[in-house]
């Protein structure tokens, strides 16, 4: 099975966001299945020690290209370094969120993760999807979140990041409809990370592990997929009601709890 998967999405998989978190777990999980790697974040001391961790676990190959995707010209960086490479996985994983009333949000920080969770992953798709069409194989994962699938007040700005790119995988599945290309947007709830450390009592916080081996078990499901059933079910229901209600009730439990 792992062979297969390689077959079809190897030999090189580019991860982003790879320094910690779904990303860090993205990253592990392919080198298990045998893929070399190009890795990117901003802590490239981070990317070295991974990289040379998973070299002696796995003999696998690494590249680490340190970049920091709030730079509109950091795409175009990444794409030129890995041009040569048989990237047949990309996996467009970088994020942050903001969170907040929205008037209180710093506005810098809100352009920032605009430029992280928005721009970076239409520029880096527009530039690999030629190549990985040139294979006739291969496979994208965009990391969103299900704050995407409903405008979440108190998490506006990010809600309204990760929608787009929703909107992005999904149009992009049915765009790479018999191309051999699977697109899948993975959606996760709370999960392990460095934005959640102290909540690992929460029941239904998942393990970053899970959230990345489910994703790459699920790539042919798309076009979204969340990983976590306690938020699949919350959000469909929310996404049931009529919006105003369910927007109202999620407004009201945010303030509640501030």
């Amino acid at each position: 099975m792992a062979d297969q998967f390689r077959e079809t999405y190897g030999p090189i998989a580019l991860v982003t966001g790879a320094s910690s978190g779904i990303g860090l777990a993205f990253a592990e999980e392919l080198a298990d299945r045998g893929f070399d790697l190009v890795l990117t974040a901003r802590r490239t001391d981070r990317l070295d020690a991974l990289a040379e961790r998973l070299l002696s676990s796995h003999a696998v190959r690494t590249t680490v290209i340190g970049c920091d995707l709030a730079d509109p010209d950091a795409p175009a960086r990444i794409l030129e370094a890995t041009r040569g490479a048989d990237i047949g996985l990309v996996v467009s994983n970088a994020g942050f969120n903001v969170k907040g009333a929205f008037e209180d949000t710093d506005a810098a920080a809100m352009a920032r993760m605009l430029m992280v969770n928005c721009h970076a992953p239409i520029q880096l798709a527009h530039g690999l999807i030629p190549r990985l069409k040139a294979r006739s194989r291969g496979g994208i994962v965009f990391t969103a979140s299900v704050e995407g699938l409903i405008g979440c007040p108190y998490s506006a700005a990010y809600s309204a990041s990760k929608a787009l790119v929703v909107a992005l995988g999904e149009a992009l599945w049915g765009e790479m409809q018999g191309t051999g290309i699977d697109v899948l947007t993975l959606c996760p709830g709370a999960t392990e990370s460095e934005a959640t450390a102290g909540m690992e009592g929460i029941a239904q916080l998942q393990s970053a592990a899970e959230v990345a081996k489910l994703a790459l078990g699920n790539m042919r499901e798309g076009p979204t997929f969340v990983p976590h059933a306690h938020y699949r079910q919350m959000f469909e229901g929310l996404r049931a009601k009529p919006r105003r209600e369910a927007l109202a009730a999620m407004a009201e439990g945010m303030r509640k709890r501030a």
